[in-house]
């Protein structure tokens, strides 16, 4: 894609280099590789604590044994993402692995090791290879992200403020020049500009727009929900990753029981304690979790219920191997050890988002996107396990690249002062924690009619839905979730197939013809949305 970039206005010494949105892997890997360039972050929680990576537990896939190769890790991806993998992006993305292990590596990321000084591999569901580097078994995000903090705090060139939650993006034309973004806590301030000659979003993903999610409340589709404001293009947006294995013990977020645990041998079992994966896939426990996914939500809705049984693959070893997953059971007063783990699906992540190429840029001049905000096409309609801290690291240097590349000179710090805060209007209706009712509204729609099956009807109900709550809504936050809960249900309305992590009941089966990756902008979401309505009024 073609990009101009701003120069800096002579007059103005507030303009950054870089400013990027989110705290997550993409978004401190990035500015690391940027590092000496001055870069702003923008987050909305403390750097670490609002993002999906400090959860990730499996690992980071990487070809890096002697029996594997970067060709069979691009098979297992490609053989994941059900046709609609974009085999150049995703190849450059395995080959490019290795380097970034060792990346992290030199930025003190403790990945386990043998006595012989080799990383230590584990197997995920689909992988052909052993080949998920991990941290102490299912502690591979915390891990990397506290070393990752560590280092973004001790590089000068890198201003981190937490605490901003974006909305909106400036424009001049077809370019991208600022992030608007407002102090957390809802509207009692005026948001504040910063302007920049390069804007990354690495916002994360979608799931706090679903009542079911293994995600952070900060994960709720505000980066897809600018870019598409200012006129980004967006792909696979009706893509979305339900976990199967989420504990079912009513927390919100809920938590996770890794899926490395079905790589270790855990088997899926019904209340009467029968193994039902084989009756669903060849592949039982390891099949792709598309098909896992719905298998344990069917499960469910016959009143079978579904457990994931450790007993004999993991047994005694399990607070050692999984200490995650261990505590998180023990403070539910379940004992994996010696009984059952309730399990349902949940929104776990989001396959589409911002369209960029090879090295993340989007369709706006001066905006990149990185990490889950992103769809780079490596993981098509349904991503393999462990690609996503892969797929984060890799784009992310890509990205510094290339704007070290457009910029080769960069700037002195020169930072805009963002402490004199001007009071606004607090006219909003809605602001997180203070009136919940529209984002409870929204979560259940997305759950009950956009996820794991949907439907003709229920994508029509839950486009009407989300077209109500929009009439009354007047903060940022909740038009930007909105925008975004709209643009995934829009795209879903219009693939009539299934295809990976997007299963319509009305349209079971995948279509050759309809093996395409989608595209679409704000414009076009609004049209499909007001087709569907018109359906929706005939059907009445």
């Amino acid at each position: 894609m073609a990009i101009a970039i701003q120069p800096p206005a002579k007059t103005d010494r507030g303009i950054d280099d870089v400013v990027i949105l989110g705290g997550g892997l993409a978004g401190l890997f990035c500015a690391l590789q940027l590092a000496p360039r001055p870069v702003t972050i923008l987050t909305a929680a403390p750097i670490g604590q609002g993002a999906s990576s400090t959860w990730a537990q499996g690992g980071i896939a990487a070809a890096v044994s002697e029996g594997d190769s970067p060709s069979m890790h691009l098979a297992d991806t490609i053989a994941a993402g059900a046709g609609l993998v974009q085999e150049k992006i995703a190849e450059l993305m395995t080959r490019e692995a290795a380097d970034r292990i060792e990346d992290l590596l030199r930025y003190g990321v403790p990945f386990d090791k043998d006595l012989e000084g080799k990383l230590v591999l584990g197997r995920e569901a689909a992988h052909s290879e052993r080949r998920i580097v991990k941290v102490r078994g299912d502690m591979a995000g915390a891990a990397i992200m506290q070393a990752l903090i560590a280092t973004v705090r001790n590089t000068p060139s890198i201003r981190v403020l937490e605490g901003f939650v974006g909305e909106s993006l400036t424009t001049d034309g077809k370019s991208v020049t600022g992030i608007l973004a407002r102090p957390a806590g809802g509207q009692a301030f005026s948001p504040v500009l910063f302007p920049a000659r390069a804007i990354v979003i690495a916002s994360g993903g979608i799931g706090h727009l679903y009542a079911v999610t293994t995600n952070p409340v900060e994960a709720n589709g505000q980066g897809i929900a600018m870019a598409a404001r200012a006129g980004a293009i967006l792909a696979d947006c009706e893509f979305v990753q339900f976990h199967p294995t989420a504990i079912d013990i009513g927390r919100d977020p809920a938590p996770l029981a890794t899926e490395a645990l079905r790589g270790e041998g855990a088997w899926l079992v019904n209340a009467d304690g029968r193994r039902f994966m084989p009756d669903y896939h060849a592949g039982a426990e390891l099949a792709p979790r598309d098909v896992v996914a719905r298998a344990v939500h069917a499960e469910r809705m016959a009143g079978r219920g579904a457990f994931l049984d450790a007993r004999k693959a993991v047994g005694a070893a399990f607070a050692d191997k999984f200490p995650t997953v261990f505590a998180t059971c023990q403070s539910a007063g379940i004992d994996p050890v010696t009984g059952v783990i309730p399990v349902a699906p949940a929104e776990h992540y989001h396959m589409g988002g911002i369209l960029t190429d090879a090295n993340g840029r989007t369709s706006l001049d001066g905006l990149w996107a990185a990490g889950e905000a992103a769809s780079t096409g490596v993981h098509g309609a349904n991503r393999l396990a462990s690609n996503s801290l892969l797929e984060a690291v890799v784009f992310a240097a890509r990205i510094a690249a290339d704007i070290h590349g457009l910029m080769p000179s960069p700037r002195n710090a020169r930072w805009q002062l963002v402490d004199e805060r001007v009071a606004g209007d607090d006219d909003a209706e809605f602001a997180f924690g203070v009136n919940p009712d529209p984002v409870a509204t929204l979560r259940r729609t997305m759950a009950d009619h956009v996820g794991v099956i949907r439907s003709r009807e229920g994508l029509a109900t839950a486009l009407a839905t989300i077209a109500a709550l929009r009439v009354q809504a007047k903060s940022a936050d909740l038009i930007n979730m909105l925008t975004a809960a709209k643009i995934i249900a829009a795209a879903a309305w219009r693939r009539q197939e299934s295809r990976g992590g997007h299963y319509r009941s009305d349209f079971p089966q995948s279509v050759e013809a309809l093996r395409l990756r989608s595209f679409l902008t704000l414009r076009d979401a609004d049209r499909i949305a007001l087709e569907a309505g018109m359906v929706r009024r005939a059907a009445a």
